[in-house]
């Protein structure tokens, strides 16, 4: 198993140019940032483009990884991520629409889950009917409506304190009846 020190080593000697290094880095890492590019893409070939796309900005970049700081296999995770959303982005702009269907899932919940989401939201909407008449309106304002507690904590002239109180003890009461 290599460490996250043998690997940053190993990033230290490829900023120098050492290629044995590289094929070093590339044995131990190259697995998890093919699942990486593959997630993203969905096509094997082009996760294995840009996987060599990605070794080689890498190879590249490697004089910029600053030890110590970040995780290396994060940092190579975040230049083959953005590596393969590069790559959807022009496939985007180049592919018709039905080819790109292809290759990116339907973001839209599925007929089952949009079902179960249904019954779902039904429930929701009996239990926070149930929440006292000031605590099921901070609940909405904060989590249908977006306000933060500075503005829910005006809005009802209460403390801010109060209100956070309002939320926790509301979201528990929320949990305990979607669970019956």
């Amino acid at each position: 198993m290599t460490t996250t020190e043998d690997i940053e080593a190993m990033i230290a000697r490829v900023s120098l140019g050492d290629r044995q290094a590289f094929s070093g880095l590339y044995d131990a890492t190259s697995a998890k940032l093919f699942g990486v590019c593959l997630r993203v893409l969905k096509n094997r070939a082009a996760a294995e483009d840009v996987l060599q796309e990605s070794y080689m900005k890498i190879w590249r970049y490697a004089d910029r990884y600053a030890a110590g700081g970040v995780n290396p296999m994060s940092w190579m995770i975040t230049i083959a991520r953005n590596t393969a959303i590069d790559r959807l982005r022009v496939t985007r702009d180049t592919d018709d629409i039905e080819d790109l269907s292809e290759v990116l899932p339907s973001s839209g919940p599925t007929p089952e889950q949009a079902a179960v989401a249904g019954c779902e939201a039904g429930r929701i909407g009996i239990c926070l009917s149930q929440l006292e008449e000031p605590k099921d309106k901070a609940v909405r304002g904060a989590y249908l409506e977006g306000l933060t507690y500075a503005e829910l904590a005006e809005k009802f002239s209460v403390p801010l304190n109060t209100v956070r109180t309002w939320l926790r003890r509301s979201l528990i009461s929320l949990r305990e009846c979607m669970e019956q």
